[in-house]
């Protein structure tokens, strides 16, 4: 690769590489590799490495990374859950569109065959890029770039996506989780209360405020408090807060706890 598409790639990538053979390998089909092999003379034949093995450890990482963060961010789903929610953030169908934003089909090192068969918008070859490229920023810089690589390109963007457009999977479903909790501890549901609504009509921002045990309007036992594009997604977020507070709620240790909505398979 060339120094300026390197530099285009590292700025892309929000990560410098210290080494650049792994980046390299990682971009690396291979149909480049083995063309290159071929041509080599009997005397002095060596591998030409490509990128399949790169794919397979990038592959593992981001599967532990995906669910330790769900399973930090949603600790009130169950194991179905999580695992579908995974399933979609790790697809290639998900993983097709960050390769693309990232323009790594610029940036493979294909063989002739597979450049004229339209090997750089193929979305296998771009998925298996993508997953080369996070094990290469892990054997240069360790795991956490890899991990702050993963929840700024491919996590975190689905996440907001889903959130903001009302995703079928489970997790906009707090309200529902945080009615089966409060049943099951005997309290009283909670008070969702509108307490802003700011910006133009076209583009409102409501802040809702989700009362725990509120006696009256003045006093509760505990508040969440969320921002949202609508009245909906800001009371979600207010009763996932409730939520994470009565999981820690010492008095509850003892009690069981609605971890999430009962999934259909689960």
């Amino acid at each position: 690769m060339k120094e300026r598409e390197i530099t285009a790639l590292e700025t892309a990538l929000a990560y410098h590489f210290h080494g650049r053979a792994v980046i390299e390998q990682a971009l690396t089909h291979s149909s480049q590799a083995r063309e290159q092999e071929s041509q080599q003379t009997s005397e002095s034949k060596y591998r030409v490495n490509d990128n399949e093995q790169l794919e397979f450890l990038g592959d593992a990482i981001l599967s532990l990374v995906t669910s330790e963060e769900l399973f930090q961010r949603f600790p009130h789903f169950r194991e179905g859950e999580l695992s579908k929610l995974r399933a979609h953030v790790v697809s290639e169908r998900h993983l097709i569109q960050v390769a693309q934003r990232l323009e790594l089909g610029h940036y493979l090192r294909l063989g002739r065959g597979e450049e004229k068969s339209g090997g750089r918008s193929k979305t296998a070859l771009l998925v298996d890029a993508l997953e080369a490229v996070l094990a290469a920023i892990y054997l240069d810089g360790g795991m956490e770039p890899a991990r702050q690589f993963i929840l700024r390109e491919i996590l975190a963007p689905e996440l907001q996506r889903m959130e903001r457009e009302g995703g079928t999977l489970p997790m906009n479903d707090f309200k529902s989780a945080l009615q089966e909790t409060l049943q099951g501890l005997g309290l009283a549901q909670p008070l969702y209360v509108l307490v802003q609504e700011a910006g133009p009509e076209h583009n409102k921002t409501f802040t809702v405020e989700a009362r725990l045990n509120a006696k009256n309007e003045g006093q509760a036992e505990f508040v969440g408090r969320a921002q949202g594009s609508t009245k909906k997604t800001a009371e979600q977020d207010a009763a996932r807060q409730l939520l994470s507070y009565l999981a820690s709620r010492p008095q509850s240790a003892g009690a069981k706890l609605t971890r999430g909505p009962r999934s259909p398979d689960k």
